[in-house]
């Protein structure tokens, strides 16, 4: 089970872009919840590590199954300064790729391989 937050500040969204093993996408913040703990806590907890930011995550804008039921939900940025984070996912030892946080226009969604896709067209139909 994962928890991914939808942060969007005027007009644009938060997303990770990912290169691994030379390809090139865009993933939602967040990641897997630990034992016990609620997706939409694993969002929040996962930001703060991903993006360097606090959010208070807001309701649920959808659960997709892909690699595994993940839970979308909207969040605001609370305090913090976006990409700080200095997860695991920074760790170049790990030899996961890189990560590199952004604010994207909205707009621009249907030009780029967000993953889920699915998720990415349903938040150009609410903006």
């Amino acid at each position: 089970m994962c928890g991914r937050a939808v942060i969007i500040k005027e007009g644009k969204l938060a997303l990770i872009k990912r290169i691994r093993e030379s390809e090139e996408y865009y993933v939602f913040p967040g990641g897997g919840a630990e034992p016990g703990e609620l997706p939409e806590e694993a969002a929040a907890r996962e930001i703060l590590e991903e993006l360097g930011i606090e959010v208070k995550v807001g309701r649920l804008l959808v659960r997709h199954d892909y690699n595994g039921q993940q839970f979308f939900y909207f969040a605001e940025m609370m305090a913090g300064i976006f990409g700080s984070g200095s997860g695991e996912e920074f760790d170049l030892a790990r030899v996961r790729g890189t990560y590199e946080p952004l604010w994207l226009d909205i707009g621009s969604l249907a030009d780029l391989p967000v993953r889920p896709a699915e998720v990415a067209r349903l938040i150009m139909r609410f903006f």
